[in-house]
């Protein structure tokens, strides 16, 4: 009787799991062709698989992070994956102002257009710096992506009809912005949670600032996904959480699908500004929708990256 109860039990927790981590796929089967696709920290993880799905569908490819041979290797996996030679890399570190002020001055010297910006560079929950004094998570999680596509806007909106797709995360709604501390940096995953709500913040504010000029945006929450962020923890953690994550965490690929999704199909283009996962749009806590926050935090953030006195027309 206790054999057979531990049997239904197993069973119950195998058919749990595969429903946890069962995800939807993007459908959509748009070309590329003749469209040009940059993708941060596309070394590995969901930047490296979405590399590998757009590339195969013709677009010309962009990629950065800020190790030149993980960068040049990526190149080439994707090159044989996605059997597309398109494929390029640039050299960008999130977490320095001045090497992304240096990369979009470059970037946008040797491209002629830029039709999707994805945005998926970012840190897990690290008690770290920057190189110009911001938060770890908040540096690179919300600053980095906010000053890049400020600077790419032109480009963008050339190019239109663009998109720019960010990396947030539900853990969003564990936190909430204080202006008073937004480089708060005590407890990590606090640190993180905020700096997951600035990207959707961000999100909302930029479709607003763009309505009617042929510029979209979306955040993805892309699922909890197993990757190699544990690399920068002790090894005892890196083994719990690899038996952690292999029974509930998805795989890179899964969580690829809503950012190709958000990046190609059609049917995102009625929710501008909105948050996704799974392939779908989903609603956001109130206070994660409050446009006077949106904007003041766009404002806030244009002065701690220098750019108090820029406005797009």
């Amino acid at each position: 009787m206790y054999a057979l109860a531990a049997v239904l039990m197993a069973l119950l927790c195998v058919l749990l799991l595969r429903r946890l981590k069962a995800r939807r796929l993007c459908m959509d089967t748009k070309r590329l062709d003749g469209k040009t696709v940059l993708i941060t920290g596309a070394n590995s993880g969901i930047g490296k698989e979405t590399a590998i799905a757009l590339a195969r569908r013709g677009a010309r490819l962009i990629i950065t992070c800020h190790d030149e041979l993980k960068g040049e290797s990526a190149v080439r996996h994707i090159q044989r994956e996605s059997h597309n030679l398109n494929v390029h890399f640039m050299m960008l570190n999130m977490a320095n102002l001045q090497s992304i002020r240096n990369f979009c001055k470059t970037f946008i010297h040797s491209e002629k257009r830029l039709d999707i910006l994805i945005n998926n560079d970012g840190v897990p929950a690290l008690l770290d710096w920057t190189d110009d004094g911001f938060s770890m998570c908040f540096g690179v999680n919300h600053l980095g992506p906010f000053l890049l596509t400020h600077l790419l806007m032109g480009l963008l909106k050339s190019s239109s009809p663009s998109r720019i797709v960010t990396i947030t995360s539900d853990v969003y709604k564990y936190q909430k912005l204080d202006f008073q501390d937004l480089n708060y940096n005590i407890v990590p995953i606090f640190t993180y949670c905020r700096s997951k709500l600035a990207s959707i913040y961000f999100t909302q504010e930029f479709s607003r600032q763009m309505e009617g000029k042929g510029v979209t945006a979306y955040a993805v929450h892309p699922g909890y996904v197993v990757g190699d962020w544990t690399s920068q923890f002790s090894v005892l953690f890196r083994i719990v959480m690899y038996v952690f994550m292999s029974m509930f965490f998805i795989s890179c690929e899964a969580g690829a699908q809503t950012v190709i999704h958000c990046a190609v199909s059609d049917e995102v283009l009625t929710h501008n500004g909105g948050y996704f996962s799974d392939c779908q749009p989903r609603k956001l806590r109130p206070y994660a929708q409050d446009a006077g926050i949106a904007k003041k935090l766009w404002e806030a953030s244009e002065g701690l990256v220098g750019l108090t006195s820029h406005r797009d027309n």
